[in-house]
C-alpha cells in the first residue's frame, strides 16, 4: 500500500482527497511530523468504523504511542492527547460524559442564542456597510469570524477580554506550523485559561454553559474540574472553527456558481440545501484524529491492523461517488437525499453541530440580503488555504460587497 504524506501547508485539499479516494476506502498516510496513520476515505467504511467499537480513543492503544515514537511536542499531539472529554473516552465513560453534557447543551439553550446571533449579525453588517465603498474587504475577519466567537464566548461566559487570548491559542492549537518548542507552553496556557473561566464560574454562576456543566448530575455523579475544562475546549474547538470555515466556504461555492447563486437569491433553493451541499462537497473538517484499533478489522478489501491509529478524512469521503453517485464532485444545492456525515456519525457526532447551522443559518441570508451584489474580489484560484492539517480553512476571503441593499447606485 502506498503511503500518502499530508501536505502540511494543504496547498491543494481537492487534489489530495482525490488521491485519498483514489487508494481505496483505508489509506495508509502520513501526517505533518512523520507520523504514520492509516485514513478511511470512503462514506459507508467511515460510518461503520465511527460505530464500531473495535475503534476506541484510547491513546494507550497506539502501537506508536507505546513504543514512544510520538514526541510530547508533537504539533498535532492536542488533537490526538487532548486531555480527558467525550473526545478521548469510549462506552460507559463516553455515555457518562454525553449524558452529562447534554444536560447543559440542550436545543433550548442553543435556540436562545438565535436573537444574539441575529443582533451580531446586524451590527457585523452595519460595520461592513460602513466600509470604504468599492475596496476589497476579508469577509473571513470582518464577518465570519467575529460572529462565532462572540456566540461561542456568550455562549460560555466568556469575557469579551479573554477572545483574543482565545484566538490566539486556538490558532497555534490547530496549526501544524507551530514550533514543536511552543506546543506544551501552549497546552498549558489553553488550561489555564479555562480554568481561570471555570472557577470564575463557580464562583459567580450565571446563565450560562460553563455554570450548566458544574451544575450538571447524573445519580449524584457530576462532571471533574478536569472533565468541564476539556469539554470547554472541545465545543469551541467544534462550534467556533467549524462555523468560520462554514460561513467561508458557503460564500466561496455561491460566488463560484453563479447559476445556483441566483436560484438562492430569488428563493427557489432554500438556505437549507445550501448549507448542507457545503458541508458535504467543501466541508469545515478535512481530517479528524484520531482513533486506534484493538484489533485487525476489515476495510472493504483491507485490513486495519491492531494498534494502529485511523483517522476520518472527511474531505475525501464527502465527494464519494459510491454514496454520492457520479455527480459527487459538483456542487448542486438541490441534492437530495443528501446523508452527508460531514458533522460525525453515531454516538461521537459533533456537539457543536447544532449550533454551527443556526449560526451559518441566520448569517449568510441576512449577509446576501444586505449585500446582493457580493463577489469575490480574486479569482477563487488564488484562495489559499491556510496550513492546518485538519480544517479547510482560508487564509482569508477577499471580496467587494457592491452597494448595500436600499443604497445608492
Amino acid at each position: 500500500m502506498t503511503r500518502i504524506a499530508l501536505d502540511p501547508f494543504v496547498r491543494d485539499l481537492d487534489g489530495e482527497s482525490a488521491a485519498l479516494r483514489a487508494a481505496g476506502p483505508l489509506a495508509e498516510v502520513e501526517l505533518p511530523g512523520g507520523v504514520h496513520v492509516y485514513a478511511v476515505t470512503r462514506h459507508a467504511e467511515a460510518r461503520a468504523l465511527l460505530t464500531d467499537s473495535r475503534v476506541v480513543k484510547d491513546i494507550d492503544v497506539w502501537n506508536a504511542w507505546q513504543r514512544g515514537e510520538i514526541p510530547k511536542d508533537w504539533p498535532l499531539i492536542g488533537l490526538a492527547n487532548p486531555g480527558r472529554s467525550m473526545l478521548t473516552v469510549d462506552g460507559a465513560d463516553h455515555r457518562r460524559l454525553r449524558t452529562l453534557v447534554a444536560q447543559a447543551l440542550t436545543v433550548k439553550r442553543v435556540e436562545r442564542l438565535r436573537a444574539g446571533i441575529e443582533a451580531l449579525t446586524n451590527a457585523s453588517l452595519e460595520k461592513l456597510a460602513a466600509l470604504p465603498a468599492g475596496e476589497p474587504v476579508d469577509l473571513k475577519a470582518e464577518f465570519a469570524y467575529p460572529l462565532p466567537m462572540n456566540v461561542i464566548s456568550e455562549l460560555m461566559g466568556v469575557d469579551a477580554a479573554d477572545h483574543p487570548r482565545l484566538k490566539e491559542l486556538f490558532e497555534k492549537f490547530f496549526s501544524t506550523q507551530t514550533p514543536p518548542e511552543e506546543v506544551p507552553q501552549m497546552m498549558a496556557d489553553l488550561g489555564t485559561l479555562f480554568t481561570k473561566i471555570v472557577d470564575g464560574k463557580r464562583a459567580n454562576p450565571g446563565d450560562d454553559l460553563t455554570s450548566a456543566l458544574i451544575a450538571a448530575s447524573e445519580n449524584g455523579d457530576h462532571l471533574t474540574d478536569e472533565e468541564i475544562v476539556n469539554t470547554l475546549q472541545l465545543i469551541i474547538a467544534a462550534g467556533h472553527e467549524t462555523t468560520i470555515s462554514l460561513i467561508v466556504n458557503v460564500v466561496e461555492a455561491l460566488q463560484t456558481h453563479p447559476e445556483q447563486r441566483k436560484k438562492v437569491l430569488n428563493g427557489e433553493i432554500g438556505w437549507d440545501g445550501v448549507i448542507e451541499e457545503t458541508l458535504r462537497w467543501n466541508t469545515p473538517t478535512s481530517h479528524v484524529l484520531i482513533r486506534f484499533a484493538t484489533e485487525d478489522i476489515e476495510v472493504g478489501d483491507k485490513i486495519l491492523p491492531k494498534g494502529e491509529g485511523l483517522i476520518i478524512s472527511f474531505g475525501a469521503l464527502g465527494r464519494d461517488e459510491e454514496q454520492y453517485g457520479p455527480t459527487a464532485g459538483d456542487f448542486d444545492a438541490t441534492r437530495t437525499p443528501n446523508r452527508h456525515i460531514a458533522f460525525g456519525h453515531g454516538p461521537h457526532v459533533c456537539p457543536g453541530a447544532a449550533l454551527s447551522r443556526l449560526e451559518a443559518g441566520i448569517a449568510l441570508p441576512a449577509l446576501y440580503e444586505r449585500f446582493p451584489e457580493l463577489d469575490l474580489a480574486v479569482p477563487a484560484s488564488e484562495l489559499r488555504n491556510k496550513p492546518i492539517v485538519t480544517q479547510n480553512d482560508l487564509h482569508e476571503l477577499p471580496v467587494k460587497l457592491g452597494c448595500p441593499f436600499g443604497g445608492d447606485a
